[in-house]
């Protein structure tokens, strides 16, 4: 009995062990192309556009560290993410120097333009100061499919047992919602990819696949087998489309980018955030996403190669105690042997 209650219970131990190293989570990358040992990551490039006004607006030039190559900082400053790749009425950004003042004017656009609260605003330190500036930027997207979809049936999804909510397209569904979907390629049941018209100018595209690649190259691939494609684009009667209901928000901190003197100034960026709040369900999506960057001074480098110094008062030294508006001190004590002069301490 006793070898049996053993057994059991390090099976219980074995299993807590495998699933406390496949447990996951979802995390916020800079860029298309940022590689992650996360199974879910996500990209905005909310980010991206604070950065480029840094580094148009304040530094002048491409963000460099005094004493840090920064591999992020490097991909960056190639911009390849910029404003006029959004239409105007989906974006607001400004910069100026910190203040309560130009808290007060971003809080004002985005109620006026979006009808938004900012998550992040009250997290930053608005009082003025020398070398003290706020890039800041909010990305707001809220659009309806062409038709809303059919709500089914909760099911599971991937491994797990847990179910979740979908929308989509079924034997039941009308043949309106047909038109609202593209194939873009279909290669198997593991590996096929759609397009999803909307009221406006965006459209979704969804692609199955188990390929663990960057974003920028897992994109690259699906047009490229868009392109080989030769089957029918279509989507038939006869088709099924299911798609889970999507519920999230993030805060991403890019700590490897703060307290990192910048070339060329006296800076530091002391915090760069941003949020991520998506929903997608059978009727469309909501996306909002806010950055910032709040720089300061930087402080003085010390060289690298400067050796540890140890101030050990442990020999002959001469002690001194002066008042500060003083000349010349009230008091001093030459130390040469520490046991000697205690002995002469009061009883």
């Amino acid at each position: 009995m006793k070898k049996l209650l053993t057994l059991l219970a390090l099976l219980i131990i074995s299993c807590s062990s495998v699933y406390a190293k496949t447990e996951q989570t979802l995390e916020v990358l800079p860029l298309m192309s940022s590689k992650s040992v996360e199974q879910n990551r996500l990209w905005v490039g909310t980010f991206q556009l604070v950065w480029n006004d840094l580094m148009d607006g304040i530094v002048k030039g491409p963000v460099k560290f005094e004493d840090y190559k920064s591999p992020l900082a490097k991909e960056l400053n190639k911009q390849k993410f910029t404003a006029d790749m959004l239409s105007e009425d989906s974006y607001y950004k400004t910069y100026g120097e910190t203040s309560p003042e130009l808290k007060v004017q971003i809080e004002e656009a985005i109620k006026e333009k979006f009808n938004e609260t900012s998550d992040i605003l009250d997290s930053i330190d608005w009082t003025p100061g020398p070398g003290k500036y706020l890039v800041y930027a909010m990305l707001k997207k809220d659009f309806k499919f062409l038709t809303a979809f059919d709500k089914l049936k909760p099911a599971r999804f991937g491994r797990s047992f847990a179910k979740v909510d979908y929308f989509g397209i079924d034997k039941k569904s009308s043949n309106l919602l047909d038109k609202t979907v593209n194939v873009l390629f279909y290669n198997s049941s593991k590996d096929f990819a759609v397009s999803i018209n909307t009221q406006n100018s965006d459209v979704l595209y969804l692609y199955r696949t188990d390929d663990n690649k960057t974003f920028d190259k897992l994109y690259s691939d699906m047009f490229m087998k868009k392109s080989q494609y030769e089957g029918v684009s279509e989507f038939m009667d006869k088709d099924e489309l299911k798609i889970p209901n999507i519920s999230l928000y993030r805060q991403k901190s890019f700590d490897e980018l703060c307290n990192h003197p910048i070339k060329d100034t006296d800076l530091i960026i002391g915090q760069a955030l941003e949020t991520v709040d998506f929903r997608m369900d059978n009727e469309g999506v909501k996306l909002k996403s806010e950055a910032s960057i709040a720089t300061k001074m930087s402080m003085p480098i010390m060289p690298e190669n400067l050796k540890p110094r140890k101030f050990y008062f442990d020999n002959t030294f001469v002690l001194f105690l002066q008042e500060v508006d003083k000349e010349q001190p009230y008091f001093a004590l030459r130390v040469n042997d520490v046991s000697l002069i205690n002995k002469t301490g009061k009883k």
